[in-house]
């Protein structure tokens, strides 16, 4: 990773650019994370003229190892040499349509270019030219702001935003991921302006809420989205969440936040980018279900079912995937109160078997987003339920040690029990198959083959007398 300006990098690029006489600077995010002192393999470089012809010029000089991509449309090139990956355009100025954020492109001077940039903190840049090689230009204080920890736009934050509303994602995107603040004239801008965020794609707002989502403490990004109204239009079922419901003097926890805490925790514990997601629609179910009894008070029956039912709908409408990770997320949200159940039961050989089951290889997770679900506000009730969980994962391990029931296929398949009794592919095989399976879960016969075999063949006779 490039950390300062000693990579011989960048003198290639100068005396490139010298040669052919045209101005030239690494600009935007590279020099915002060399002053955090943050490592980065991702340059930027803006030249006051052509960027392609730039671009091929140090291709040219850098080699074989160099691979050079030419986007003539947009009047960019990239470079991928060994780990580094640099962008090269020319200076330019923009406008803007209102229907559109594709922007009017114009050649343009470097103060242009600056600013058109998205924040302060992103237009600063650096000369690579060997007569002022590493000279700062700096015109709306960024070098300030980021030693302050504010985010601002270098002009009105209205115009900012309207031409270009996914910047609005990038303001809190960066906000969260860096635990900036946003300047107040910024932030009130957000509300604003929030509506012009149905003309930008949903993958690229989902681009911004996966970074968002994989800061250090997410809740950040999702409390400031909630706020400017931006969630209620990605994430409705996220935003319906906020509140508590009170009658007769009786109440429940605002899930929204409870939510939040729990993606927190998950994000604390390392959780991948799914299982965060897993972390945040983990209750979404409990709105639609949530009921007030006279005699329990408030319940969510079944909202872990109800919950795993509405993702795919979510994940439709905001352009997540509907594949494998979907299916991941979707059983994280359906057992994640399975865990917590066992341990305020007795816990069982059988439940624990089946838990292991159903969560396959993925029990290590499931038992994360169970350990970070517990968020009550009695010390003395999480003590407990983090004792039992405990109790629960020396049980797991101690049933997969003797039984190695996760991921298990029963020892018996549905060709070997059509072959032995002749018989098509019907609702029999399945039902054969099933009593098999149940009877290893439930701790009846052992996970071995003679047992399995004839408790087929048992099964065969007892269903095939009652047809």
């Amino acid at each position: 990773m490039i950390k300062n300006w000693e990579h011989p990098i960048f003198k290639t690029i100068s005396a490139c650019a010298d040669e052919l006489g045209a101005e030239c600077y690494v600009i935007g995010g590279y020099v915002r994370d060399l002053m955090l002192g943050r490592a980065s393999n991702d340059i930027d470089i803006v030249t006051v003229g052509s960027g392609i012809a730039l671009a091929e010029k140090i291709q040219h000089t850098l080699g074989k190892r160099a691979y050079l991509s030419v986007f003539k449309n947009f009047g960019t090139a990239q470079i991928k040499y060994n780990d580094i990956e640099l962008e090269f355009v020319g200076a330019r100025k923009e406008s803007y349509h209102r229907e559109s954020r594709k922007p009017i492109v114009e050649d343009g001077t470097l103060e242009d270019d600056q600013n058109r940039r998205d924040f302060t903190i992103n237009a600063m840049a650096i000369c690579l030219n060997s007569s002022k090689y590493g000279t700062l230009l700096d015109p709306f204080n960024g070098q300030t702001d980021l030693k302050n920890k504010i985010i601002r736009t270098p002009q009105n934050p209205d115009v900012t935003f309207s031409d270009d509303p996914l910047r609005m994602m990038r303001c809190i995107r960066f906000a969260t991921q860096l635990d900036f603040y946003v300047e107040q004239k910024t932030y009130d801008a957000l509300s604003r302006n929030k509506e012009r965020l149905n003309i930008v794609s949903k993958e690229r707002i989902v681009t911004e809420l996966d970074k968002i989502m994989m800061s250090p403490k997410p809740s950040k990004g999702f409390i400031m989205l909630e706020d400017t109204g931006l969630l209620r239009l990605i994430l409705p079922e996220i935003s319906n969440m906020k509140g508590v419901s009170v009658i007769n003097g009786k109440g429940h926890k605002d899930i929204f936040y409870h939510t939040l805490q729990v993606v927190d925790n998950v994000a604390a514990a390392g959780g991948s980018l799914d299982l965060r997601y897993a972390a945040l629609f983990h209750d979404v179910g409990k709105i639609p279900t949530k009921h007030f009894d006279e005699r329990v008070g408030w319940t969510f029956k079944n909202h872990n079912y109800v919950g795993m039912k509405m993702i795919p709908g979510i994940f439709k409408r905001i352009k997540f995937p509907l594949n494998e990770r979907m299916k991941y997320i979707q059983k994280m949200v359906e057992l994640h109160m399975r865990p917590i159940a066992l341990v305020e039961d007795v816990v069982t050989d059988s439940a624990v078997r089946r838990l292991l089951f159903e969560a396959g290889d993925d029990i290590d997770d499931l038992m994360t987003l169970c350990h970070s679900d517990i968020t009550s506000r009695n010390e003395a009730k999480v003590k407990k339920h983090l004792e039992n969980l405990e109790l629960v994962k020396q049980k797991m391990k101690e049933i997969e040690e003797k039984d190695h029931i996760r991921n298990f296929q029963p020892p018996i398949s549905g060709e070997e029990i059509m072959s032995t009794f002749n018989l098509p592919p019907c609702r029999l095989v399945g039902d054969i198959k099933n009593v098999i399976k149940d009877a290893i879960l439930d701790g009846k016969i052992p996970n071995e083959y003679e047992a399995a075999k004839a408790l087929m063949h048992e099964t065969y006779k007892q269903l095939t007398v009652k047809s």
